[in-house]
């Protein structure tokens, strides 16, 4: 029996890979995850996104932001971006994140106040937050994992610092 004629490819919930009915090298646990997922109303788009590791870049800097944002994507995050923690929290109660990397020197609402908003949001898998910071007294660490931080990394920052960062929390 052939797949529907509507049914040209499945997306696999759990590994994101396409699966095409019909090959002989097809997983069937594959297909019967992405049939599931396209059965209970989840577009091949949506079971992939699903499925991939977001993370929140907040900072007020469009150039940081696209810098994390690279970093996050080589870490194999999906990067989303937010100007303040004001657009941060609209994000975050829509999608709840796996990962935040936020500044804390930002207009309308700065990270120590975001991360303590954060926090307050009821969620079954809390995200983990790191301060990407030029505040590097300890005064300000202590103050941003008093808020809510898992982590506090100094600007400037590479890849593998805050590949080193994830490692240590599990999450790299």
């Amino acid at each position: 029996m052939e797949a529907p004629e509507d049914v040209q490819e499945l997306i696999d919930p759990v590994s994101g890979a396409v699966v095409e009915p019909g090959k002989p090298e097809d997983d069937v646990d594959a297909i019967v995850r992405a049939a599931k997922a396209m059965r209970d109303g989840a577009a091949p788009a949506q079971a992939r996104q699903a499925v991939q590791k977001m993370c929140l870049i907040v900072d007020d800097s469009r150039v940081i932001r696209k810098v994390s944002s690279k970093i996050a994507k080589s870490l194999g995050y999906v990067p989303v971006e937010a100007q303040d923690g004001f657009e941060a929290l609209a994000r975050c109660r829509k999608a709840m994140p796996h990962l935040i990397l936020t500044d804390w020197d930002m207009p309308e609402m700065d990270g120590l106040e975001f991360v303590k908003q954060l926090r307050a949001i009821p969620t079954p898998k809390a995200p983990v937050v790191v301060f990407c910071t030029s505040k590097n007294k300890p005064a300000d660490v202590h103050a941003g994992i008093q808020a809510g931080a898992d982590d506090y990394i100094v600007k400037p920052f590479d890849e593998a610092a805050l590949r080193h960062k994830l490692e240590r929390l599990g999450r790299g």
